[in-house]
Parts: structure tokens; sequence; C-alpha cells
């Protein structure tokens, strides 16, 4: 039996960012820095920066196909991550890859929102996230917002937070992992959910600064990639809280743009790493 030599991969599934700080490219540098190899599909095309969203254009579910299928015809994929899945018709196509394909782990970070507030997806797909996605997935990520809007209540409290994510495991979501970076405590304070097990949660101090363009997309990433070099779930979230406060911490003071602008994906970069099976 040929033992076989290759690198960590993920696939990420997102929408380009021209500023280079969230989508995408976050993605890529994420995977990167962590020594995981990884490979992408893009749906949207923005016209971004520091300060804006400008504008998006939507790719046709077409080329999304073909770049899915160009990968995963060639590529053994150890986990996907989507991003930025801006209509009803590319989240169907992502879940039937993932069914034609047996795709192992999947992470969804539900962008809907940019930094600056910009709305980046329509209200219209809630639905189809947990029709054809939910169920197919690993973990979901959502940020405060995200959460109401995929649960359709609103949060003020921590036990709002609970109801929100038993709606999103009532969905079919085996597992979430509800951000708290836009609350107002002093710390941020993530909980993750699974059924019939205790919320565990992820605490570190909250920084100050206005450098946190791209922290969504990145921690979800990180996830991925700690997953991909076969951590379980609590120690990949746990891993990736503490790389995402480093990666903000060393780039809080550093000037970019005029906006948000964005974190340190490179403080202490990883060389590719090396995984052994048996074929």
């Amino acid at each position: 039996m040929e033992k076989i030599r290759r690198y960590p991969t993920a696939l990420t599934i997102a929408g380009s960012d021209s500023g280079v700080c969230a989508g995408i490219q976050a993605d890529l540098k994420t995977f990167s820095s962590l020594g995981v190899f990884v490979a992408s599909v893009i749906t949207a095309i923005t016209a971004q920066n520091t300060a804006e969203v400008r504008a998006v254009e939507v790719l046709s579910t077409e080329i999304i196909k073909k770049q899915l299928e160009a990968v995963l015809d060639d590529m053994i994929v150890d986990v996907i991550k989507t991003g930025m899945l801006p209509s009803i018709e590319i989240i169907e196509l992502v879940a039937s890859i993932i069914d034609k394909y047996n795709i192992p782990p999947g992470i969804v970070d539900p962008v809907m929102v940019a930094t600056r507030g910009a709305r980046l997806t329509s209200t219209s797909i809630v639905s189809a996230f947990s029709k054809y996605l939910f169920s197919r997935i690993t973990l979901i990520t959502p940020n405060l917002p995200e959460a109401e809007t995929l649960s359709g209540i609103q949060i003020n409290s921590e036990k709002d937070i609970h109801t929100a994510a038993n709606i999103l495991l009532s969905q079919g979501c085996p597992a979430a992992l509800i951000k708290g970076g836009h609350s107002q405590s002093p710390d941020s304070t993530d909980i993750l959910f699974t059924a019939n097990t205790e919320p565990v949660r992820f605490s570190s101090p909250r920084i100050n600064s206005c450098n946190l363009h791209g922290t969504g997309c990145t921690y979800s990433s990180a996830i991925a990639a700690y997953i991909a070099l076969n951590h379980n779930m609590e120690d990949a979230i746990r891993l990736a809280k503490n790389y995402i406060s480093s990666a903000i911490s060393t780039e809080k003071d550093i000037l970019t743009g005029k906006g948000y602008d964005p974190i340190n994906h490179f403080f202490e970069p990883q060389s590719l790493k090396i995984k052994r099976y048996e074929d």
C-alpha cells in the first residue's frame, strides 16, 4: 500500500474584495498563513475599499459551477468554507455540489452585511440557507446581526442568543457559533451551540482597534483551517479565536486606507503542512 503525501487542502467559496481586506482574499491569506493549501471559487465581484462598498456584481451559476467542478474533479478537499452566497440559485448549486462530491466538513459564514454596514445579499435568500445548506454543513458562524436575520428574532440579551441558536439548530444546522464581536461587553465572547450538549463559551479581551475589516471572514477561515489540520471543532474554534485576536492586536495602529483597515494575517506565518495517508 503506497503512502501518499499531500497538503491539507481547503476550498473557499466566496465573493472577491478589491480592497483585499475581506472576502475571498481574506480567506486565502488566512489559510495560507496557517499552512493549509487553499483553492477558491468566486461567487461575486465587489468594488470596495476600507471605507465603502461601491458595487456588487454576482457571477452566473454556470461559471460558478465550472469553477467548483474544475477544483473538485482534480483535488482532494479536506474542508470547505463558504462566504458570500448572494442568490438562492447559488446556494442551491453549492448544496448540489456538496452532495455530488460528498464533501467533508463545511463551515458557513453567512456573509450578509459588510463591516461598514452595506448589505451584500438579499434578505430573500435567508430561507435558502436553512432549506439547502444547514443539514449539509458542520458549522455556521453568524455574528449578532446575521443571527438576528437568520433566526427572525431581535437579540438584546444572552437569553435571546440562546433562543436564536436553538432556532438555527431546529432548522437542521448541527452546530452554530454565534459571535459576540458586535456586542458592547468588555470581552468578545462567542458561544458554540450544538444539539443535546451544553453551550461552550470562547472569550477574549476586546481589542480597541479600527483595523477590523475582514475579521468575520478570517475567523471562519481559521476555524476551517484548523479542522483541515485535524483538530476537533472546539479546539479549532479556540485556536482560531487566538489567531484572530493576534491578527487584530498586531495591526491595530497601522494605517492602510480611510476606513476600517485590515488585520495582520501574517503575524506568524506557517509553511505548508504535509498530510500522509494510504492510497
